[in-house]
């Protein structure tokens, strides 16, 4: 495991590695829903086809290869929405994490489209809105949290870089939180873990004794409650959303979780608090005098 400079530039496996989803940690959660570990090469479009009429409604659409697009000449959304066809590349891990994450998240990657096209219908395509970027943070970067009232203290820690106590003091808690991966960047970039891994945390509050469905139901509960929210604009904007979230500090992961790894500050970063305005005078005048 090396640090990932500044100037480095992540570039994913070109072998398809069915081990990864062999091994509990991070993958683990697609390997149960999927056989990936059967597999002896990256998955066709017409299978992910397949296991996407398995998990969902979406009966009429289908991934195809990304050179249809190619031929196309549409604008990526505009494809999709029309045509209710997904263009991937082929054996490539980015689009096939994409493809898997919309037979998991059907109603919410369906609604992130038509809210991408309303936007562009609205704003024109060439400049990304603030709502297009937040949307796009989250498809490539969402880890989802669900929690309780009681649970609150733990959004409180993640979102105030208190890593230590929230990843490993509060460790058994995290199977009752449920951390799930919408962004399929941050798998792609798993199958090279490195420290400096991030994600970008979107945060659902349930009931206090509502109960967390387990297996595909779980996923599907989630992704009606991502969807009811995606609907409102100021919780996209709203700034405590989309927090960093250090992916390999997530209990159960990574291998090396230990007390010395959450000390790691170049990774598990401290909060940069904004100094208060009699502060920020002060240092105004610091700097005039």
């Amino acid at each position: 495991m090396q640090k990932n400079s500044v100037n480095s530039r992540f570039t994913a496996p070109t072998a398809w590695l069915p081990e990864l989803f062999s091994e509990p940690g991070i993958f683990s959660a697609l390997a149960a829903f999927f056989p990936l570990a059967e597999q002896t090469d990256f998955p066709s479009p017409q299978l992910l086809t397949a296991w996407l009429h398995q998990h969902t409604r979406l009966q009429d659409w289908s991934f195809v290869n990304s050179t249809k697009l190619d031929d196309d000449g549409r604008y990526y959304e505009d494809f999709i929405s029309q045509s209710q066809k997904i263009p991937m590349r082929l054996n490539n891990w980015h689009d096939l994490f994409g493809a898997l994450i919309w037979c998991l998240f059907p109603k919410s990657k369906q609604l992130m489209n038509q809210l991408h096209m309303a936007q562009i219908q609205q704003f024109g395509s060439k400049d990304r809105t603030k709502v297009r970027h937040k949307l796009t943070l989250l498809d490539e970067c969402g880890v989802v949290l669900c929690v309780r009232p009681s649970q609150r203290f733990m959004l409180d820690l993640l979102r105030d870089h208190q890593w230590t106590q929230a990843f490993y003091q509060h460790k058994k808690l995290w199977a009752e939180l449920n951390p799930i991966i919408f962004g399929h960047a941050n798998y792609e970039m798993a199958t090279r873990p490195f420290i400096g891994l991030t994600g970008k945390l979107w945060c659902i509050e349930l009931p206090e004794h509502s109960e967390f469905p387990k297996g595909i139901k779980g996923y599907n509960f989630v992704d009606d409650l991502l969807a009811k929210q995606l609907v409102q604009a100021e919780l996209l904007l709203d700034n405590q959303q989309l927090s960093p979230l250090p992916l390999l500090g997530v209990p159960g992961w990574y291998k090396e979780q230990d007390e010395a790894f959450y000390a790691d500050t170049s990774y598990f970063r401290p909060k940069r608090h904004k100094p208060d305005s009699s502060e920020a005078t002060e240092a105004s005048a610091g700097n005039k005098a």
